[in-house]
């Protein structure tokens, strides 16, 4: 009964210690974590000698076993090597993706269109809400300098582990995939309402949903979200697309503006990741193995492509479609064609946009005096 005592009355000193010396940035769980690894250690070093091997807890345990995690927790489980469990409903691709050169995606930087009409500077600040409020619930904090040296954040909550990138990931494509399939369907309808041409618009809104959807099976297959996040996506999209279904009904020019937006934060969020890939804090995404899907889609990747090479391509994608919905929202709705559609015989390069090339790309779109429409 002494012995107890006196051990239940350094536990709680020590805890005391740990509360005063703890530094605001790390209160919170991590405190009771350290209080139920030092109650465990406890009971464990009264029921058993501390010289025994089998009392140590297994290092190699993620989350270690007996902790048990909130039912509001976002993190996605990380799958380093996954395996094909769909085979039997395996078809090729709707919209075959085009090689890129791994010296071009390096390339790929963060750019930002200053807003210019009242239409634009909506979008904008619209798009840094949403970010907002996002980058707040998945515990993130936008660098202020994408392009440049970013800052750890080690020991805050705005350290970014493996599990919270691939929940942030896994978020931003299931939303990403949806402007490209309402405002295609939307268009699909006009034309037929109407009796006219579409003029090229609808494929070029198919290719980027379905590229956006390819972007959010590759990462399902390397990592496994929570029922939280799902409950999150499944709210998110279903506001999202209503909004998103209304707005372009009245005013699709803003909502391609709105989309090129969106889309320069998800540059901003891969040129992220990719420099904390680089300056290997993340060491456990060195191991994935990137799915069979990824390098069937990709056809310059392959089975031994690492994450990094995966990421480099998304992000190629991206800067694409931002300069596609810019250029789109600086056209005339009704009367212009779709000017990635096609390439005109006579005209040299730079007056050629291309939705994949990304050697004659501009990052804050096309104005419409550059184009031969």
């Amino acid at each position: 009964m002494i012995a107890n005592s006196l051990l239940k009355s350094t536990v709680k000193s020590s805890v005391r210690i740990q509360l005063l010396n703890a530094k605001p940035s790390v209160l919170g769980t991590s405190i009771f974590q350290r209080l139920a690894s030092t109650s465990s250690s406890s009971s464990s070093t009264s029921s058993a000698p501390s010289s025994s091997p089998s009392s140590s807890p297994s290092p190699s345990l993620y989350p270690p076993s007996g902790q048990h995690k909130s039912p509001f927790d976002i993190s996605t489980k990380l799958i380093c090597h996954p395996t094909p469990t769909d085979t039997e409903f395996v078809t090729h691709a709707m919209f075959p993706h085009p090689p890129m050169e791994t010296s071009d995606c390096e390339k790929v930087h963060f750019e930002h269109r200053d807003p210019v009409t009242f239409g634009d500077k909506v979008a904008d600040r619209g798009t840094k809400f949403c970010r907002a409020c996002f980058d707040f619930v998945t515990g993130y904090k936008k660098p202020t300098d994408v392009n440049g040296e970013l800052q750890t954040w080690k020991g805050t909550r705005y350290e970014m582990t493996e599990e919270k990138w691939l929940t942030r990931c896994i978020f931003l494509e299931s939303i990403a995939g949806v402007p490209g399939m309402v405002a295609a369907f939307l268009r699909h309808l006009k034309s037929l309402r109407l009796l006219k041409r579409d003029k090229a618009w609808i494929e070029t809104l198919l290719d980027e949903a379905y590229n956006e959807r390819m972007h959010l099976l590759t990462f399902m297959k390397l990592g496994n979200p929570s029922w939280f996040t799902r409950f999150i996506i499944y709210v998110g999209q279903g506001v999202f697309c209503n909004l998103f279904f209304l707005v372009y009904l009245m005013r699709p020019k803003y909502c391609h503006r709105f989309v090129g937006y969106l889309e320069e934060e998800a540059v901003s969020t891969y040129t992220h990741l990719l420099k904390d890939i680089d300056a290997h804090r993340l060491p456990r995404f060195d191991k994935v193995e990137i799915p069979e899907i990824a390098w069937q889609y990709w056809g310059d990747l392959n089975e031994k492509s690492s994450f990094r090479d995966l990421i480099l391509r998304i992000r190629a994608d991206e800067s694409k479609h931002r300069e596609v919905n810019h250029t789109l929202a600086n056209l005339n709705f009704k009367e212009d064609r779709n000017p990635f559609a096609f390439k005109q015989e006579g005209l040299p390069e730079d007056k050629q946009p291309d939705a994949h090339e990304l050697k004659n790309a501009k990052g804050t779109g096309w104005e419409r005096t550059e184009l031969n429409l």
